[in-house]
């Protein structure tokens, strides 16, 4: 394969050098049990009937991560929505692929 030309394995190459780099945001993922705060989570925050249409609302535990990431690094609603679209650790900790819908600042 030529220099340069995107390979099969390279996004997995790339998280094991993070990963073997000792990437934070994995170890944090690796010690909470998110799913423990989705009650809470979902109580407080109570979805709209959706029965009227719109797009649908990304997962409570989600943005419970975003919100963790955007404190984490001091960031603005505008900074993180591009922090997550641009850096493969955080990508990783809010378990998206490449192609997933990543929520904008408005969402944020």
């Amino acid at each position: 394969m030529a220099k340069g030309t995107p390979g099969f394995f390279d996004v997995d190459e790339r998280l094991a050098e993070l990963s073997a780099k000792g990437d934070d945001l994995e170890r944090v993922k690796a010690l909470v049990d998110f799913e423990m705060f989705r009650a809470a989570l979902e109580a407080a925050a109570p979805r709209a009937d959706r029965s009227k249409g719109g797009r649908p609302p990304f997962d409570h535990v989600f943005m419970f991560k975003v919100l963790i990431l955007q404190a984490m690094h001091s960031l603005s609603d505008e900074r993180c929505e591009y922090r997550i679209k641009d850096r493969l650790s955080f990508m990783c900790f809010l378990g998206l692929g490449l192609a997933d819908a990543v929520p904008d600042a408005n969402t944020i």
